[in-house]
């Protein structure tokens, strides 16, 4: 089984690939700037390079940037304390710098690994069931949308669902979003919530995903307190930030 060193190891190996860096720049008490490519093994569902993606693993920054938007992001991310670029009022400055070039902020996360000194699967009240890819063609419906997405289906790879009854009230999946490293997602239905089944479910893959010699890990945004309350509760200790880059017409579409 990993140790704590080697799941951090895992992920700032792929974030590496996904951002076209060096594992060792998470590491560095100087910001780094590269240019963004996407190589061969970046995570599954990035099409084409990023406009800017800012990471941090709590050391720096590693910004992942296109040529063209270099000098603007280098200024901010020099000018700030490397946290503090990841918070407003700060980033109406690169909002605002941005603009000219018809670029705007657009997602900002968080992301959670497992602690190995801790991780175990939590007991649930409800029947759990482990699911495997054939039996997730009928769940592409909106209440399931965290656990599993409809766009990438492809690769969604497992889940975990929990019964009441016969029915379906909660549902943990996870996609193969990289070779070492699958994503959990969780869904839980309004009834039912607070009753401590997302931990459950969410542990109890990730105890699976483990024992296939994956990576689990797990995003929500920084807004999203019951999400990573689940993470915590779920024995996931947070790992690494990033803010991205969008085109203006492409956040515009997605906010109307």
């Amino acid at each position: 089984m990993y140790a704590n060193k080697d799941i951090m190891n895992i992920a700032m190996r792929q974030s590496a690939l996904d951002n076209n860096c060096k594992t060792s720049d998470f590491l560095e008490s100087r910001n780094i700037i590269v240019r963004s490519e996407i190589g061969a093994h970046a995570r599954k569902y990035y099409s084409e390079p990023i406009s800017c993606n800012l990471v941090s693993y709590g050391n720096n920054i590693v910004a992942s940037v296109k040529d063209e938007y270099g000098d603007v992001v280098e200024e901010y991310i020099n000018k700030y304390e490397f946290y503090h670029c990841f918070e407003t009022p700060n980033i109406h400055r690169l909002n605002n710098s941005l603009s000219k070039y018809s670029q705007k902020v657009c997602f900002m996360a968080e992301y959670f690994l497992p602690d190995m000194e801790k991780i175990k699967s939590l007991d649930c009240d409800y029947k759990t069931k482990i699911l495997q890819k054939e039996n997730l063609n009928s769940l592409y419906v909106p209440q399931w949308s965290n656990a599993l997405c409809e766009v990438r289906k492809e690769l969604d790879v497992l889940a975990v669902g929990a019964y009441d009854n016969g029915e379906l009230i909660a549902l943990a999946g996870c996609s193969a979003d990289c070779e070492e490293m699958w994503q959990i997602g969780v869904d839980v239905l309004p009834a039912y919530r607070k009753r401590g089944i997302a931990a459950a479910l969410t542990s109890r893959l990730a105890m699976e995903i483990l024992n296939r010699g994956k990576v689990p890990f797990y995003c929500c945004a920084w807004s999203n307190i019951p999400s990573a309350r689940n993470a915590i509760k779920s024995n996931f200790i947070p790992a690494w930030v990033e803010m991205t880059v969008k085109p203006s017409a492409l956040v515009d579409e997605m906010i109307k």
